[in-house]
């Protein structure tokens, strides 16, 4: 049975960090959902209702694409081992690309990468556990 929260908590916070990666899914109006794997250390919690994540070049930039026509935007991160969780985090996101003011200051929170293409910025409004069995 999935239980809602307005933000979140500490103890979900140290799940995320514990986690190696995670999954994003986004749709406009008129496509496909896309979801993405996503890993390395990429994801950061800012606050009980913001993350950011680094995406990096890869086989397409749908996530991205989307975002201009909604900004609608699902994480999430589930147990491959201990406890089983499934967690979502959903959400409104905006890409910053490094031609962006904000770039400077949000990319210097991760490893500096090559392939880095966007931090996309996430104001979460609703958090979903489940138990992942």
């Amino acid at each position: 049975m999935a239980t809602q929260f307005n933000s979140i908590s500490e103890q979900l916070i140290t799940f995320i960090q514990q986690q190696q990666m995670f999954f994003v899914g986004t749709a406009d109006s008129d496509s496909r959902v896309n979801i993405s794997p996503k890993g390395a250390d990429t994801f950061r919690v800012l606050s009980p209702n913001r993350v950011v994540w680094l995406n990096l070049t890869g086989s397409g930039n749908e996530t991205a694409a989307h975002l201009l026509n909604n900004n609608r935007i699902t994480i999430m991160f589930c147990s491959f081992s201990g406890k089983p969780i499934i967690l979502r985090l959903y959400g409104k996101a905006r890409a910053i690309h490094p031609s962006d003011s904000d770039w400077p200051e949000l990319s210097a929170l991760f490893d500096e990468n090559i392939g880095a293409r966007q931090v996309f910025d996430v104001d979460v409004d609703l958090v979903q556990t489940s138990c992942g069995y």
